[in-house]
């Protein structure tokens, strides 16, 4: 499974744009694969940061890439 940095740097290359872990973490629990709760959030079951939509389909194509979602 591609590391945080490895998504980030894949989008960057192809799209020029800077990610927050945050939106690939919400992306991977949106296509099922679970992560861990960070020992720093504030609530366990709200979402500060979800991943804005036009971000989405780019995740979810690096995601492809490294064969982690069909």
């Amino acid at each position: 499974m591609a590391t945080y940095k490895e998504i980030q740097s894949a989008v960057k290359e192809k799209y020029g744009i800077s990610l927050k872990t945050c939106w690939i973490a919400d992306v991977k629990e949106r296509n099922g694969i679970i992560t861990k709760v960070a020992p720093n959030r504030i609530s366990s079951d709200s979402k500060v940061y979800p991943c804005p939509e036009k971000y989405v389909v780019m995740i979810e194509e690096a995601m492809r890439t490294f064969k982690m979602i069909n």
